[in-house]
């Protein structure tokens, strides 16, 4: 990318896809550049934001869960003096739109909720990650409900299987069930087994225009921002 192109390229992932597209026009303002966004979802396979970014493709911000942003800065993929912490996210369930709301109001109930579900969807990043590898274990129900679970990848919402009736509930970030239409009842897993992710943002090493870069994060990572941040079901941590 060349920054005579007037272009700032951001790929996120989908747990702040809602609050950074509600920024854009900000961002822009702030700039005087216009926002491309090159990626909503961390995605799998050939098309997923560690795939792209290995392969060179020119891009400016990387927003991504914690641990997979240290991973690219290790890799150098990713500028370690960039590194930014922006909000706290945490997982929810979701239904279909008038189908019934199942009870995931503690443990016992969550546990219940997911022995009785035909159909059990998860994404393809960290909720999913701690569902099938670290939830499911924890509760004594992996070998019960596994078989029934199912991947969801390739940058599609977990939301959206959901709402077409091709899973029963589905789990992910709040962030990004909540702006999906035809599901409901987007309710948070109980404190006792919630798993808070940070998401973090860094300035890609493919960047030309590093000053730019910069004053994304930063705008991303102040006040301004959190408004939008908040209504997104995210937790502005503050820089």
């Amino acid at each position: 990318m060349n920054p005579a192109t007037n272009e700032i390229r951001v790929m996120t992932s989908g747990a702040f896809t809602a609050a950074y597209l509600e920024l854009i026009p900000q961002l822009e303002a702030l700039t005087k550049k216009k926002i491309v966004t090159a990626a909503t979802s961390i995605g799998t396979g050939d098309t997923s934001i560690p795939s792209r970014l290995k392969r060179g493709e020119a891009v400016d911000v990387i927003i991504v869960a914690d641990g997979v942003l240290r991973g690219f800065i290790k890799d150098g993929l990713v500028l370690a003096e960039s590194y930014t912490p922006l909000v706290r996210s945490a997982i929810g369930m979701a239904v279909r739109a008038g189908a019934p709301k199942p009870d995931i109001g503690s443990v016992d109930a969550l546990k219940r909720t997911l022995l009785q579900a035909k159909s059990i969807a998860y994404s393809a990043s960290v909720s999913g990650d701690y569902l099938t590898k670290e939830l499911y274990q924890r509760l004594g129900i992996a070998d019960q409900v596994m078989s029934k679970s199912r991947l969801i990848g390739g940058g599609e919402r977990v939301g959206a299987v959901i709402a077409r009736g091709d899973a029963e509930i589905g789990f992910q970030q709040m962030s990004e069930l909540m702006p999906v239409a035809g599901i409901a009842h987007v309710t948070p897993l109980p404190p006792e087994v919630q798993k808070v992710s940070v998401f973090s943002a860094g300035i890609a090493a493919t960047t030309t225009d590093v000053d730019t870069a910069r004053a994304v994060i930063k705008f991303l990572g102040s006040p301004a921002a959190a408004s939008a941040i908040t209504k997104s079901a995210l937790q502005p941590i503050g820089n």
